[in-house]
């Protein structure tokens, strides 16, 4: 299975990272322990939202559509909003 996920800042709660893996729990491991430069200065990370796809490609896909601006408006408005 292939991963998108959202993680959101545990200190900065307004910063949210959107990636892509096929482990996510190893994935959200070496974000909070500083190994990846774009979310090092903003961990601890929590992970917000994840959805699993079967085919890597389509997880691209959607991972380059949620960096989008539209994107961006959705999964705020539809994945990361409380009820």
């Amino acid at each position: 299975m292939f991963y998108v996920y959202i993680l959101k800042s545990c200190e900065f709660p307004k910063q949210t990272y959107v990636g892509f893996s096929s482990d996510l729990k190893a994935r959200l491991k070496k974000h909070n322990e500083g190994g990846c430069p774009h979310t090092s200065k903003y961990k601890p990370w929590e992970l917000a939202w994840y959805c699993a796809f079967p085919e890597k490609h389509k997880a691209l896909v959607f991972e380059a559509y949620l960096k989008s601006h539209s994107g961006k408006a959705f999964a705020s408005k539809r994945l990361l909003s409380s009820p």
